[in-house]
């Protein structure tokens, strides 16, 4: 490698600023999903009550429209009033004191909170790689750091992720209580924070993934709102208010003079631009190399059929392997993947990571994906049917997912082609469909991607090496859940291939020419290595 000057991204930097105000629940950690339970436990308990009494039909709360349209991001209480008013029920207040089982809103309030301190109290709170990444930046270029949230169980929540000492300050539930402030979309919650760091809101930006945080960022004139958006619902986080939208906070950026921008591929530094960089960073470590196959370790072909490792690449592979653990991450079957590869001394994960199979013959496959092989069954059926009369679409068909390649149909068909597979995801449940270079994939809706199946591994190699760095090489959209997930862990290295897009990788190469140069390097790299146990480190 020769060191140079990287570049920075290519999208046009914000304004300078003196603070960054975090929105809690989504952004900084991952309670959502906890919350939208609670939720839909309680709604749907106090919904089929209500129609067994008046012998109407039982509609069940929507854990993703209805809770997003009516409870994320408001106090709890204005979230139930919200949600009833959408259903025309009128339910009286009652008594702060009075008994979860009462039919009022706060007996409502009192039985969700007690739904999720209950998860709270059996589970580990997660926070997102992504944001902690950025926090630690914005810290470095002295860049103050709070925390906002509707809940009053909040700093339960951030003391529970092991978070909460990460913000200069934090306003709460409790607080809007206190001081008599409105819930979101007002900005009076976004005004107190900003007040407590001594930040006037024309100097800081807000985060937010619920459509009524970003609503009061762009009333309460902050000089950026960042929408973080974790359900497919960024154009009506754009019409809100938000001047930028991401998938995660680890596709920004935070520049030495206080500005934030957004990190695309084609304004990535080069692996070669950073040489000593990522030297310093594998210094005294053991490698563990996480490698994309189509795209990465062979160029995107017409005929998917037809994409066959070069001799030479997988000469660098299985000399790599000799130095560290190596992993490919594949969304095709486990078995043609093996069957391309033909190297025993690796890992190779399927499917996105539903299957998984090691060197000395270990296999692992997730069982909640083969409940859903009914419902890929009758996809793949309904697909074909529907699909049979438009020329140069091409189903392929996995074990735990299904591919609709479009790369040889003409343009004009293919709206048509992604009409029918959303038809096809509505009709069959339980499904959801993904994106990636000319092609639409349909996969079990569980929460279930490459990054989960990386970091599967990685907490399998830590047992034979605590201190193992992880490097992913990719370049699809599906390889971004791997960016993410590795974010300020480990070293991520996108494969440009002439395309411009966001991305979470710090790091990219040109195309699978400049791979197999970086798969020699760290070949070479992780040789120069000693071997930890001779030097009496743990293993």
């Amino acid at each position: 490698m020769n060191e140079g000057n990287a570049q920075g991204p290519s999208t046009a930097p914000t304004a300078r600023l003196k603070a960054v105000l975090f929105d809690m629940d989504g952004v900084v950690t991952d309670t959502a999903q906890a919350h939208a339970a609670a939720w839909k436990r309680l709604f749907d308990e106090f919904l089929r009550a209500r129609a067994a009494a008046g012998g109407n039909e039982f509609r069940p709360f929507d854990p993703q429209r209805e809770y997003r349209e009516f409870v994320d991001g408001k106090p709890r209480h204005a979230g139930i009033r919200s949600f009833l008013r959408s259903r025309g029920i009128d339910l009286p207040e009652g008594s702060p004191e009075g008994p979860p089982d009462a039919a009022t809103v706060f007996g409502l309030g009192r039985r969700k909170q007690n739904y999720f301190r209950a998860w709270l109290n059996d589970n580990r709170v997660r926070p997102y790689p992504g944001t902690l990444k950025l926090i630690h930046d914005l810290r470095k270029s002295g860049t103050k750091a709070a925390v906002f949230s509707s809940s009053r169980n909040a700093e339960d929540v951030l003391r529970n992720a092991g978070v909460l000492d990460l913000f200069d300050a934090k306003v709460d539930g409790n607080d809007l209580a206190e001081l008599s402030l409105r819930g979101k979309p007002d900005p009076a919650m976004l005004h107190e924070t900003a007040s407590r760091l001594g930040v006037k809101p024309e100097h800081a930006a807000i985060v937010e993934d619920a459509i009524a945080g970003v609503e009061a960022g762009a009333r309460g004139g902050f000089a950026l709102v960042i929408g973080v958006d974790r359900g497919g619902y960024g154009d009506a986080l754009k019409e809100s208010g938000a001047h930028i939208v991401v998938d995660d906070l680890s596709e920004l950026v935070v520049s030495k003079d206080h500005r934030i921008a957004v990190k695309t591929t084609d304004g990535l530094p080069t692996v070669w631009d950073c040489d000593r960089e990522l030297r310093a960073r594998l210094s005294g470590r053991s490698l563990a190399a996480f490698l994309d196959y189509d795209g990465t370790l062979t160029p995107i072909v017409e005929d998917h059929t037809k994409a066959f490792l070069a001799d030479d690449m997988r000469a660098a592979i299985a000399e790599l392997a000799k130095s560290c653990k190596v992993a490919i991450i594949s969304g095709r079957d486990l078995q043609m993947v093996q069957k391309l590869v033909r190297i025993e001394t690796i890992f190779v994960a399927g499917s996105h990571g539903f299957e998984i199979a090691g060197p000395d013959g270990s296999s692992e496959r997730l069982e909640r994906g083969v409940e859903s092989l009914p419902k890929i069954d009758e996809a793949e059926r309904r697909l074909h049917e529907k699909l049979s009369d438009i020329a140069g679409h091409s189903v392929e068909r996995k074990r735990f997912s299904i591919a609709v390649h479009y790369r040889q149909a003409a343009e004009k068909d293919v709206p048509r082609i992604e009409a029918v597979v959303d038809e096809v995801l509505s009709a069959c449940g339980g499904l959801r469909k993904g994106h990636g270079k000319k092609v639409f994939r349909i996969q079990p809706d569980l929460d279930w991607h490459k990054g989960r199946a990386v970091l599967w591994l990685l907490e399998r190699f830590k047992r034979d090496d605590p201190d193992v760095l992880p490097v992913y090489v990719g370049d699809d959209i599906t390889d971004e859940d791997a960016f993410r997930a590795l974010a300020g862990i480990g070293l991520t290295i996108v494969v440009r291939d002439h395309e411009s897009r966001r991305t979470a990788a710090d790091y990219a190469v040109a195309d699978t020419g400049e791979v197999r140069r970086l798969i020699d390097w760290l070949a070479a790299t992780a040789a120069e290595m000693p071997d930890r146990r001779e030097r009496g480190d743990d293993a």
